[in-house]
C-alpha cells in the first residue's frame, strides 16, 4: 500500500511580493518530500509551468477597496464566489495545513480552511500587517513574520508569532555569493534603479534627470541599469544617451534582477518587503522610496528597519526630486567607506535561511494539528 505524500496548500496573491516568498517556501517543502498546491487568482494562470506546485487552483478574488459602493459590492460578491470555490478545493485536496501569504486572493482559501478546521499559518511579509492578514489573523494557528517587529496585528489574535524572515528565491541566494564590488575614489560605479515587479513611473521621472545633474567626472565612471515601463523607455534611453555615462541599460523587465542587484554599488528602489529582504540577503545599500498613499504605510515601516541599521537611505516620494536624488548620489558615491559600511550592515540584517525557517514552522504546525 502506497502512502500519499502530505500536501500543503499555499495561498498567495498575484504580485511578486506575495508569490516570491511563496515560491521559495514551496521549493523547500518539495525538498522535504511534501507536495504543494497553490491557490491564487486568475492573474497568474501563466505560472502553471513555473511555480513548484503539483496543482494550481484559480480562486475568484477581488479587492474590496475604493470609494464606489458598486465596485465594493461587486468585489464582495466575487469574494463570496471565491469562498464557495475554495471550500470545494480544500475538501478535495485535504491539506495538512494552509499557508496564506497575504493579499485578498488568500482570503477565500484561508477562510475556507479555518471553517473546515484545517490549521492555517499566515506569513506577513511587511512591518505592518496587511488588511487581508488582519482579517484572517484571529482564526490562524501561527503567524510568521518577515520583520522582528510587526505592527497592526489585531489585539484579539491569539496565534503564536514566530519571526522567520522573508523567504527569497534561489536566484537571490546565488547572487548573495557575490561580494560587494570593490570601490575607490576613482573606480567604476554601478547604479541599479527599479520600482518593484510592476515598475514605477516615478523612477523614470526622477532617476535619469538626477543622473544628468551629476558632475561630468562622476557620470564618466557610472553605469546605470534601470527598469522602466515600456511607455517610458524611449525618454529614459534618450536622457541616458546624452548623459555621457560609462554605460547604461534600460528595459521594462530584467529576468536576472538579483544578479544585477549584486553587481550594483547602490540601488534605488521601492521598499516592498521582498525588495528589502533581497537587499539584506545580497548585502547592498539602497536609497528607498516608499510607495505613498498606502493606508497602512507598510513600505515606510519596511524602509525604517534597514535605515535604522545604516543600510538604507529612505526618501519620501514627496521629496524624491531629481535635485534631491542627485545630491544623495553625489554624497554617497563620494564616500566609498560609507557605502561599504552600508553594504555590510545590509548583509548583517539579511536572513538567507528564512525559507528553511518557514518550512520547518509549517511542518511543525501540521504535526501539532495531527496529534
Amino acid at each position: 500500500m502506497t502512502v500519499a505524500q502530505p500536501l500543503v496548500l499555499v495561498a498567495a496573491g498575484g504580485t511578486g511580493g506575495h508569490l516570491f516568498p511563496a515560491e521559495a517556501l514551496a521549493l523547500r517543502l518539495r525538498d522535504r518530500g511534501i507536495r504543494v498546491a497553490l491557490a491564487t487568482d486568475s492573474r497568474v494562470a501563466a505560472l502553471s509551468g513555473e511555480f513548484p506546485a503539483s496543482e494550481i487552483v484559480a480562486i475568484p478574488s477581488a479587492t474590496p477597496s475604493g470609494r464606489s459602493p458598486l465596485v465594493r459590492g461587486r468585489a464582495f460578491l466575487t469574494l463570496g464566489r471565491g469562498f464557495a470555490s475554495a471550500v470545494q478545493a480544500v475538501r478535495r485536496l485535504n491539506p495538512a495545513v494552509v499557508v496564506g501569504f497575504g493579499g485578498y486572493p488568500t482570503v477565500p482559501p484561508v477562510l475556507a480552511a479555518q471553517m473546515l478546521k484545517v490549521p492555517t499559518l499566515l506569513h506577513e511579509q511587511n512591518a505592518v500587517m496587511g488588511r487581508a492578514n488582519r482579517f484572517l489573523a484571529r482564526g490562524a494557528a501561527v503567524i510568521a513574520t518577515g520583520f522582528s517587529a510587526v505592527g497592526g496585528v489585531p489585539a484579539k489574535a491569539t496565534a503564536r508569532r514566530v519571526h522567520t524572515g522573508n523567504p527569497v528565491r534561489p536566484a537571490v541566494l546565488a547572487a548573495a555569493a557575490m561580494p560587494y564590488p570593490p570601490l575607490s575614489a576613482e573606480s567604476p560605479l554601478e547604479l541599479l534603479a527599479f520600482g518593484g515587479s510592476q515598475g514605477a513611473r516615478v523612477m523614470s521621472d526622477v532617476v535619469p534627470d538626477a543622473v544628468l545633474r551629476l558632475p561630468k567626472s562622476l557620470r564618466a565612471r557610472l553605469t546605470v541599469i534601470q527598469q522602466a515601463r515600456a511607455e517610458d523607455l524611449a525618454r529614459v534611453q534618450d536622457i541616458y544617451g546624452r548623459a555621457g555615462l560609462a554605460a547604461f541599460a534600460a528595459a521594462p523587465f530584467f529576468k536576472d534582477l538579483p544578479a544585477k542587484m549584486a553587481a550594483a554599488h547602490l540601488v534605488v528602489g521601492r521598499s516592498g518587503a521582498s525588495t528589502v529582504a533581497e537587499l539584506g540577503v545580497i548585502g547592498r545599500p539602497a536609497i528607498l522610496v516608499p510607495l505613498p498613499g498606502a493606508l497602512d504605510q507598510d513600505q515606510a515601516a519596511n524602509a525604517a528597519v534597514p535605515a535604522a541599521a545604516g543600510a538604507a537611505f529612505p526618501i519620501p516620494q514627496s521629496a524624491f526630486t531629481p535635485e534631491r536624488l542627485a545630491s544623495e548620489l553625489e554624497t554617497l558615491f563620494g564616500d566609498p567607506a560609507r557605502l561599504a559600511a552600508a553594504a555590510a550592515a545590509a548583509r548583517a540584517g539579511g536572513l538567507p535561511d528564512a525559507a528553511d525557517r518557514l518550512a520547518a514552522l509549517v511542518v511543525e504546525t501540521a504535526l501539532a494539528a495531527a496529534r
